[in-house]
């Protein structure tokens, strides 16, 4: 597995790790001490920067994930624990692609236009896909620790 492994952990660290940061205490941090408007501002700022950082981790997973499922004879080798950690990682990448493409990219624009009513909607529907995304994000790490012991 040489590399993969480290890169492939240290991918899902920064990805779940910042979702649970992003969720658990910066929101919260942010609606107790920010109005609407510099809340949206940090959130579309913050949000810019941290997803830089996850398309590269879902690229780094995916060439990780499936160059070491291939050195394991394909997915008819590996267990259980690595297809549901697929499964569910397919599903989050096509969350975070749909946060990208459709309320981020509106979140930016309505900020952009001091549209605070269209940015808090948008950043609510990013709070909503990112809560769901990380407690699967907490479920795939556990399938990964598991090392098959769920298999």
């Amino acid at each position: 597995m040489g590399i993969a492994l480290p890169l492939h952990a240290l991918a899902a660290v920064i990805w779940v790790g910042g979702m649970f940061f992003a969720y658990m205490a910066l929101r919260p941090a942010a609606g107790a001490v920010l109005d609407g408007p510099a809340r949206l501002r940090l959130f579309a700022a913050a949000f810019e920067r941290f997803f830089v950082w996850v398309w590269i981790s879902v690229a780094v997973l995916l060439a990780t994930g499936y160059w070491m499922i291939s050195l394991l004879g394909g997915m008819a080798g590996v267990g259980m624990h690595i297809h549901a950690m697929h499964g569910v990682g397919l599903l989050m990448m096509a969350a975070f692609t749909h946060i990208y493409f459709a309320p981020f990219r509106l979140l930016r624009a309505a900020v952009a236009a001091e549209d605070w009513e269209s940015g808090a909607r948008n950043l609510n529907s990013i709070r909503m896909i990112v809560g769901a995304n990380l407690v699967l994000g907490l479920v795939v790490v556990v399938f990964g620790a598991s090392r098959g012991v769920w298999s």
